[in-house]
């Protein structure tokens, strides 16, 4: 135990402290002990997932449009997108089984960012639709791979930084790559190159996010040192029955209140196709939402820190308002809808995930963040279809929906109010 402790605290020895997999304690560990704090770590994580999403945000500016080059209905690209979203979500609840069974933390995430960097640049070589397709969703597998993984460390390494503050920190720094992406492949496009040429260059922020994450690793080899409720015999359930009550009431206000947003490439596909902006401008307005989205995670990670999962009461009142704006013909009006689309997004994709490390248990946590995104992932599908074929019947019946739903999200949002019993226990 005394050993063991020397590990907790991150102490510099010679570097063989024994380890399961990756973090347990049966085998001998490949590096020496943690070389770095945890806010460092941090940060540096958050400069991966920058340059992640300068590749795959910046895609995504313009897969609605480049999408529509083949002939492709809104119905269509809110299916692939859809699609897109659900494997990026659902199969993270496989990939965390994996990640909580096997402890490989590190493997499994830098398998999935490779996918993901391989994929974009790919869209450039596609020709038939389909393949187009495949690529888009294969760059949202990556994302599945390795995401419960990535979590998994930075919620180890957030148990002295404060969860909300870790988890805004690091979508600060990875939204910043979301806001820079847009910008360049719209001066790709405003230089007179085509959509296959701003996919080619992408590559070049992946090889670079894959060097940092590698130099990452070798800095940080057990993440679950920074977390000092680790216990060195601790067992890995992968049951998904036992999680608590407030666990799915939180999974069905989120999988309510995503199944009424709908996914950007179809905002995009309007914006293109009804002639509301140019091409090369449509990458700004995602550039522009991104920059919003790092700002608001900022803001909902600290609001959360103070008032838990009462803050998270903008989703739905919010969410309702961003089909008028994008899905309308005013430049100023659309230009407004991406900035509140942005800044919803940074809500969930931050505090939401900050919220699923205090409801299930740290040993649990792939598990429950694999369950919970599978959930959301299967919701923002089942919405981003509905809204893409309303919209091919009839805009305003797209825009009915996304009210209806939201405000169902509302009411399901009223129990998460109650604070929890202390008797409650996480697995209650």
């Amino acid at each position: 135990m005394a050993r063991f402790n020397v590990l907790r605290r991150g102490a510099r020895n010679d570097g063989q402290i024994g380890i399961h997999g990756e973090e347990g304690l049966s085998t001998a560990a490949p590096f020496g002990p943690n070389r770095i704090g945890p806010l460092r770590f941090v940060l540096i994580f958050g400069l991966v997932s920058g340059l992640g999403d300068f590749v795959y945000e910046g895609a995504r500016s313009i897969v609605g449009p480049y999408l529509a080059t083949f002939g492709a209905s809104a119905a269509l690209v809110g299916i692939v997108t859809g699609v897109g979203e659900a494997v990026a979500l659902v199969f993270r609840l496989f990939s965390g089984r994996l990640s909580d069974r096997t402890g490989r933390h590190w493997a499994i995430s830098i398998t999935g960012y490779a996918i993901t960097v391989i994929s974009v640049p790919l869209l450039a070589l596609a020709g038939p639709l389909w393949i187009a397709c495949a690529c888009i969703v294969g760059e949202r597998f990556g994302k599945a791979v390795r995401t419960p993984a990535r979590d998994t460390m930075l919620a180890e390494a957030s148990a002295d930084l404060g969860r909300g503050r870790a988890f805004a920190v690091h979508e600060a720094l990875d939204q910043s790559g979301a806001l820079v992406g847009p910008l360049v492949i719209a001066a790709i496009l405003a230089a007179g190159h085509g959509y296959k040429a701003a996919f080619a260059w992408l590559a070049i922020p992946g090889a670079l996010a894959m060097l940092t994450l590698f130099y990452l690793r070798r800095q940080v080899p057990r993440p679950a040192a920074y977390d000092p409720t680790v216990h060195p015999t601790q067992a890995r359930p992968v049951a998904l029955h036992g999680f608590s009550r407030r666990f799915w009431q939180y999974s069905a206000f989120t999988a309510a209140t995503i199944a009424g947003f709908a996914t950007f490439p179809l905002l995009a596909y309007h914006l293109e196709q009804r002639h509301v902006l140019t091409p090369a401008q449509i990458p700004i307005t995602y550039a522009v939402a991104m920059g919003l989205a790092a700002l608001a995670s900022l803001a909902s990670g600290s609001v959360y820190d103070r008032i838990g999962l009462r803050g998270l009461v903008v989703l739905p009142v919010f969410g309702a308002l961003v089909p008028f704006l994008s899905f309308s013909t005013s430049v100023p009006a659309v230009w407004a809808g991406a900035g509140l689309w942005g800044a919803l997004m940074g809500v969930h994709e931050s505090t939401m995930r900050a919220a699923v490390a205090d409801i299930v248990p740290r040993e649990r946590r792939g598990v429950g963040y694999g369950t919970f995104t599978a959930i959301y992932g299967l919701a923002w599908l089942t919405g981003a279809a509905a809204i893409g074929v309303l919209y091919d019947v009839a805009i305003v019946a797209a825009i009915t929906f996304t009210v209806a739903v939201q405000g169902l999200a509302l009411l399901l949002f009223i129990p998460l109010l109650r604070p929890p019993r202390p008797a409650e226990s996480p697995l209650s």
